[in-house]
């Protein structure tokens, strides 16, 4: 990006056409103490190399995650992405129009979101899949939106160990509508709670596996407690790496799944943009009533191959009050790059990843669970595990980053006052046995 600056005559006659007499009015709606001060602390008219160096120094502060041993996950993962999918995504073929309302030029758009879509759909064992959604999060909110019109019921029952993300995403949307979203207490221990919450007013249930404390569940049972009482039951996954080794949501009965893709072909990019999966049965009519956007396939007039949107029902594209949603389809560079990282495992390629992920996170849990003190709380687990500590897990985290380890997430993070002793760890093909032995004698050290 060039860099160019602005005279004090430029900003001026910025301010004086949009009708205020400072930036700072430009900020007057949010609250003062709501404003972070010193934030980007620069020094006023300065070159353009002197702004590279004060920026460099600023970014040098930062512990990125390739340059110290990192076992952070709960809810986006380093994987290793090959550098064949950076190439391929810059090539001239996909820099066709970036939304694809137009067939007839961006046939490179719709084609890769086919493909996408059928790759999602095989992963999820579903009948069909959208162009993608922003991330995980709105996928699973607009998953209970679809769920309220199918069943025209206006209660979602939420499992409390679903993302609190994805939670909080959920209530967001849900507030400007007639839907309830109840959800049960988070803990360690299995469904009983949620199976119970269930009644006829609810629209669909809504668990995750993984858990965000890393535990699998078998959704047959509560596939079956949902559907005996009208309900759909929604699946939720944070980590698209565990279907290569985990049965399908489809195939223990979800009638939609949900989750982030991030894993597949996109880096954790410091939290976004990410990529989020949406796929359903083919019963009813679900079809119509999910969210996004679908690339079809069809043929021209003379009888060629060709791709188009297909059932269409976003409020960009039939009356709003009409439409199922207003989400666009996610960053389409974020769903292409996935696509291309999926084809080049295959599918034999994504189940050893997965299995080496499981693996080196079994050794890892056990390296760490010997520690005294110190306890593996989850019964199963795919790539990421709860141990509970002697001590708070925020504190063992600060002192494990400050040596140059960054050794996991305090739940207490996500449950402000909760798990204080709880931390979530995640190992993937990226940790060798070095970093693993360096986080072993780190936290027998810390605590």
């Amino acid at each position: 990006m060039r860099y160019l600056p602005h005279l004090d005559s430029d900003r001026k006659a910025m301010l004086e056409a949009i009708g205020v007499a400072s930036i700072d009015d430009l900020f007057t709606d949010v609250p003062e103490a709501a404003r972070l001060k010193g934030l980007v602390d620069l020094p006023l008219k300065q070159g353009e190399l002197a702004v590279e160096r004060a920026m460099s120094a600023m970014a040098a502060k930062n512990v990125s995650a390739g340059s110290v041993p990192f076992f952070l996950g709960a809810g986006a993962y380093r994987h290793h992405i090959p550098s064949t999918v950076d190439h391929l995504i810059q090539r001239s073929e996909f820099l066709t129009a970036y939304t694809p309302y137009q067939p007839e030029i961006s046939q490179g758009t719709l084609q890769t979101l086919f493909e996408f879509q059928t790759q999602v759909a095989l992963l999820t064992g579903m009948d069909v899949a959208n162009a993608s959604m922003y991330d995980g999060s709105t996928a699973c909110a607009e998953a209970v939106m679809m769920a309220a019109r199918v069943t025209k019921r206006d209660k979602a029952v939420m499992a409390g160990t679903v993302h609190p993300h994805y939670v909080e995403a959920t209530r967001t949307l849900a507030k400007h509508s007639s839907v309830e979203i109840d959800v049960t207490e988070p803990g360690l221990g299995g469904l009983e709670a949620l199976i119970a919450a269930i009644d006829e007013s609810t629209a669909c249930v809504v668990v995750q596996t993984p858990d965000i404390f890393g535990q699998l569940h078998d959704l047959r049972a509560i596939s079956e407690a949902a559907h005996a009482k009208g309900a759909l039951l929604i699946a939720v996954f944070t980590e698209t790496v565990s279907l290569g080794l985990v049965e399908a949501p489809g195939d223990m009965g979800a009638d939609i799944a949900v989750g982030e893709g991030q894993s597949i072909g996109v880096g954790l990019n410091f939290g976004g943009p990410y990529v989020g999966l949406f796929a359903c049965k083919n019963e009813r009519n679900f079809i119509r009533q999910m969210p996004g956007r679908l690339a079809g396939e069809t043929v021209d007039a003379d009888g060629r191959r060709g791709y188009v949107l297909t059932l269409s029902t976003r409020e960009q594209h039939i009356r709003r009050e009409k439409a199922t949603s207003n989400i666009c389809t996610n960053a389409g560079l974020c769903s292409l790059a996935f696509t291309i990282h999926m084809t080049l495992l295959g599918e034999a390629g994504l189940r050893t990843l997965a299995r080496l992920n499981h693996e080196t996170a079994c050794e890892l849990a056990d390296r760490l669970g010997s520690i005294e003190g110190v306890e593996l709380v989850n019964s199963s687990f795919f790539n990421e595990f709860t141990l509970r500590l002697p001590k708070p897990a925020a504190e063992v985290v600060d002192e494990l980053a400050r040596i140059g380890v960054l050794g996991g997430v305090p739940a207490s993070r996500l449950y402000p006052g909760q798990f204080e002793d709880l931390l979530l760890v995640t190992a993937t093909e990226t940790n060798t046995e070095s970093d693993m032995i360096v986080f072993e004698k780190a936290l027998r050290g810390v605590l």
